[in-house]
């Protein structure tokens, strides 16, 4: 990873979307949990108490639903993908970030309890 131990986490952020490879799931839809992580140096934003030297949770929170409940694609990498560019597009400070997408209703013909995609990403 980046090196940055600081991290800060939103996680079981769920949302109606509308992604998958088969036509019910285009139509009808279905629940995306994600977890995002992000990894940045907190001293800053501490020390001065200054929201702008950190990562705003609640834009986060925002570029995850654009995700989840925008454009369809076929594979929760695509959305896990697009989820952390959108994070460190808009997030100057992060240095890294790690994005799980969770499917628990994922059309698979057995018992589970979750399929979940994680992406980790970080500034070139």
């Amino acid at each position: 990873m980046s090196g940055v131990a600081d991290r800060i986490a939103l996680t079981g952020l769920r949302a109606r979307g509308f992604h998958g490879v088969f036509p019910e799931e285009r139509r009808d839809g279905q629940d995306f949990v994600t977890d995002v992580v992000v990894h940045l140096d907190v001293a800053p934003a501490a020390a001065t108490d200054d929201l702008s030297l950190t990562v705003n949770y609640a834009e986060v929170a925002g570029a995850v639903l654009e995700v989840v409940t925008g454009e369809p694609v076929d594979l929760i990498e695509t959305v896990a993908e697009r989820i952390a560019r959108s994070v460190l597009d808009s997030q100057p400070v992060a240095a890294a970030v790690d994005v799980t997408v969770h499917k628990p209703g994922a059309p698979i013909e057995a018992d589970f309890a979750d399929v979940a995609v994680t992406v980790s990403r970080s500034r070139p």
